[in-house]
């Protein structure tokens, strides 16, 4: 039998208990789910009642009740001394996917449950509207629309954006991708093979995780700012940094770091994913982009998550190395958006002018409201991005998490961007909504906190509905 860790078990449910009725319903009706669907395909070893009742912060009675639905309904075998587990017969067209809490909430049903996950624009700004508009009058006649290295419009915009923030730049330098994320995919793709090493900061992006277990790599970890430290120690075959306000931690290398780091890493690949870069508060333009440093990037911070354009940019022939596995997958980004994104681009400092103030309005009225609502947490504000890095002293973050969502707001604990198993009693918080939202999120985990902060480990929860 194979056995699930109780984390990824955890993953795997979800938003289970966003619902109405008895949470050991709830509970039964997600495994029975997971079960039928075939990601916990026949031979799966469950963890044993306390550990999956600890993980989930329920009694465990919840969980003895769903684990004895299920063995009636014939989906699991329960016996004592040996376990729970799911038996052979069951479906077991198991796939690989991602049990990542990030992703899993925006693959998730609406819900009533409130997105404090995931940190993005939650709606397309006016500027996007007029880029559109603009963009309809440049779509020609005669062009037959697949571009995988990126239509010339956008790749032109591009290297002259990077070529006046400082750092000289060809079009022939510059890859158009579906977002940020196929940047780091095809990055992944081409310059990582299974059981190579690849050296991140703990914590860091968590959709970079994925991607680099995905491709079977081994995961070594430094802590923010440290990787020019830890790197001659190692010889990973790439390195991953967000170099600017550091996704979760808003830490930024001064230039000095960066040099350093760059110097230290030698022949050894660098990417510098720099989404963030442009969301400063203070208005300063983003650091320029180093020559020998994988740069990735994209307009969905900036502008808007729908917006799937992202970029690498990097030497020309690795740049056309990745144009043909992107060519395998999707043949070239949408033309109508990359001809938006070009007129974007051509204005701006104006649209990252909008997207910042919003930021650090909605900054400023989350940090006030924690210092209020949450006394006992623990944060540093930042100056810049989209996130706060959140401690809970002595605290289970991801229990606590289990317990918020029944609360009716979703938050990510700190334990799914640490690769290196650490920030247990961390969350990542966003400040993206408007401050009605941020208010009424508060208040839903503020009222989490003082349930979980009260009850005994392991005692039932009875859930609370979100209206």
């Amino acid at each position: 039998m194979r056995p699930i860790p109780v984390d990824d078990l955890v993953g795997a449910l979800g938003r289970w208990s966003a619902g109405r009725g008895s949470l050991y319903l709830l509970l039964a009706s997600r495994l029975r789910e997971l079960i039928d669907d075939g990601r916990l395909p026949g031979g799966t070893l469950l963890p044993p009642d306390r550990v999956l009742a600890a993980g989930l912060a329920v009694g465990r009675t919840t969980v003895v009740a769903a684990y004895d639905l299920l063995r009636q309904e014939g989906r699991l075998t329960r016996r004592r001394g040996s376990g729970t587990w799911v038996p052979h017969g069951s479906p077991s067209s198991a796939r690989a996917e991602t049990a990542n809490p990030m992703f899993l909430n925006l693959l998730e049903p609406p819900d009533g449950v409130l997105q404090f996950a995931c940190a993005g624009p939650l709606r397309p700004p006016p500027s996007l509207f007029e880029a559109h508009r603009r963009a309809l009058s440049h779509l020609p006649a005669d062009d037959l629309g697949y571009h995988p290295l990126g239509h010339p419009r956008l790749r032109s915009a591009l290297a002259a954006h990077f070529t006046a923030a400082g750092t000289p730049t060809s079009p022939d330098e510059v890859l158009v991708t579906s977002g940020g994320q196929q940047a780091l995919a095809l990055i992944t793709r081409a310059l990582v093979a299974p059981g190579d090493e690849v050296l991140v900061e703990a914590p860091t992006y968590p959709g970079a995780l994925d991607l680099f277990r995905e491709a079977a790599a081994v995961i070594t970890t430094a802590p923010p700012g440290g990787l020019a430290d830890a790197l001659p120690h190692r010889r990973p075959a790439l390195v991953y940094a967000v170099p600017t306000f550091h996704n979760p931690t808003g830490h930024t290398l001064s230039p000095l770091e960066r040099r350093r780091l760059v110097r230290v890493a030698g022949d050894t690949p660098l990417v510098f994913d720099d989404a963030l870069a442009d969301l400063d508060f203070t208005g300063a333009p983003a650091p320029p982009l180093v020559p020998s440093v994988l740069a990735v990037g994209s307009l969905s911070k900036v502008v808007w998550g729908g917006l799937r354009v992202g970029w690498v940019r990097a030497p020309a022939a690795l740049v056309a190395r990745l144009a043909r596995f992107k060519a395998v997958h999707d043949l070239g980004s949408a033309v109508l958006d990359q001809f938006a994104a070009a007129e974007l681009v051509r204005d701006f400092e104006a649209v990252r002018a909008e997207r910042v103030a919003h930021l650090r309005t909605s900054h400023d009225h989350l940090c006030a409201l924690l210092r209020a609502e949450l006394p006992e947490w623990e944060f540093t504000p930042v100056e810049g991005g989209q996130t706060l890095w959140v401690r809970l002293p002595g605290t289970d973050a991801a229990a606590f998490a289990q317990v918020a969502l029944r609360h009716g707001v979703a938050v990510l604990p700190g334990r799914a961007l640490d690769a290196s198993g650490g920030s247990t009693d961390r969350l990542r918080l966003p400040f993206v909504a408007t401050p009605e939202v941020i208010s009424q999120a508060v208040t839903g985990l503020a009222a989490a906190w003082r349930r979980f902060a009260t009850e005994p480990a392991g005692a039932p929860v009875v859930p609370t509905i979100a209206v």
